[in-house]
């Protein structure tokens, strides 16, 4: 067997083999072909021989890249590689995507002979969900498993897996209290999905449908309208060149359990609401390019028969200690490269703290402040966390940069601060 899988094999071509997945982002004017791409990519990884986790390289000897490619990186080494080996690219198994990003914005689907935005729409891989799969970060291999659903929904479509022997829906729900990443993960994987398979689908869709303005002024009409969006929905599904996603967010609003209308707490077009939806779902289904993305705050409002369909079921919640060390420790990197923060000392990963056993030196020091700020942050929703850096300048610095001494104590601050305005909240 090769050690190189045929470019841009979205699966695996072994069980046995690791496949790592390099992402070639392509610069905005370039019109050189994929294959060739590839080709001088392939000529630089072997000159890189060994990796030791996810890298990106942005400048670039070869003339042809230099002209055609914005970045080349290595990807997902974490959920590939749980040890964290190094890895020699000569030998391994690589699969190659070349995209480039689409510089517009959302458009709005409207309704025929209704005046209300029924969904947003995004031209995928889009520029607005660049960076934003880096960016989230979870407890459990979430992301992970939801790339390994993707695969095997693909897989199955593939081997032409009779549907009715074995069932699945193409349905993700992922569910937990609000500011957790939920709908950020939505995007984030649909931009992931399509940059990895790019060879397969020319572009990507992503639609985001509004639940709220479906629900018609009107509000007996509100099964008619849940129809027409989704016979718009149907339209962009029939072209087999497309991967389309479609999100559905706070569900609940569109599938408000059926027991509230059976008790008489809700009229019945509640009933007329759910059972449109779930015709649809059962409808685009048998169609090998979409995947169905939900998420829930209040996931025992939703009805049965919605939850029954899909096929994950993800419990999204609060960051960990150790999740909202990698947050603040990406934030810091990230005001460390631009300026903000001038680096008096290497912030260290977790892992390293880990090795050397959290015992404070010279080197150490630092790191430990970060992760005791970690700590007492434990509580804070992923939203908030991702706000709190900002708000320790707004707040407790106000100048152009700072050591990175003086802004840890600035973010200390910043999350006591952040407490006490919960704590004020709670009284009124």
């Amino acid at each position: 067997m090769e050690h190189v899988s045929e470019l841009g094999d979205a699966l695996p071509q072994s069980a046995n083999v690791t496949t790592h997945h390099i992402e070639i982002r392509q610069n905005p004017c370039s019109t050189a072909r994929a294959a060739m791409i590839k080709e001088h990519v392939l000529v630089l990884l072997k000159k890189q021989t060994i990796a030791y986790g996810d890298f990106t390289i942005n400048q670039f000897e070869d003339p042809f890249l230099t002209d055609n490619v914005k970045s080349v990186s290595l990807t997902d080494t974490d959920i590939n590689c749980s040890d964290q080996k190094a890895i020699d690219l000569c030998k391994s198994n690589l699969s190659l995507h070349v995209f480039q990003l689409h510089e517009d914005g959302p458009g709005q689907e409207e309704i025929e002979d209704e005046e209300l935005a029924a969904a947003n729409h995004w031209l995928l891989p889009s520029t607005d969900f660049d960076g934003l799969w880096d960016s989230l970060v979870f407890d459990d291999d979430v992301k992970g498993k939801l790339l390994n659903y993707s695969t095997t929904t693909l897989l199955f479509s593939d081997k032409k897996v009779d549907s009715n022997v074995i069932s699945w829906n193409r349905v993700v729900l992922l569910h937990g209290p609000p500011g957790t990443g939920k709908t950020s993960l939505c995007k984030a994987i649909a931009q992931k999905l399509c940059i990895r398979l790019s060879d397969r689908y020319s572009y990507g869709q992503f639609i985001e449908i509004n639940s709220h303005s479906l629900f018609s002024k009107w509000f007996s009409e509100s099964g008619k309208l849940v129809m027409k969006m989704f016979q718009k929905i149907q339209e962009i599904i029939d072209d087999p060149d497309a991967l389309v996603f479609v999100l559905i967010d706070e569900v609940e609003s569109l599938t408000a359990a059926r027991k509230s209308s059976m008790a008489g707490t809700e009229p019945s077009d509640a009933i007329r609401v759910v059972n449109a939806l779930l015709t649809q779902i059962d409808q685009i289904k048998r169609f090998p390019n979409v995947l169905i993305l939900t998420t829930s705050n209040v996931t025992g409002a939703i009805d049965m028969a919605f939850v029954d369909r899909a096929d994950i079921k993800q419990y999204i919640g609060p960051p960990s200690p150790a999740a909202i060390y990698k947050i603040f420790h990406s934030c810091l990197n990230e005001l460390m490269r631009t300026g903000v923060i001038c680096p008096t000392q290497q912030l260290l990963d977790l892992r390293s703290l880990e090795i050397m056993r959290f015992i404070e030196n010279e080197a150490t020091s630092v790191s430990l402040q970060l992760r005791n700020i970690a700590l007492k942050s434990q509580g804070l929703s992923g939203r908030t966390l991702r706000k709190l850096p900002f708000i320790a300048h707004a707040m407790f610095i106000q100048k152009s940069s700072v050591g990175l001494e003086e802004y840890m104590s600035a973010l200390s601050k910043a999350v006591d601060h952040q407490f006490k305005e919960r704590q004020d909240l709670m009284k009124d």
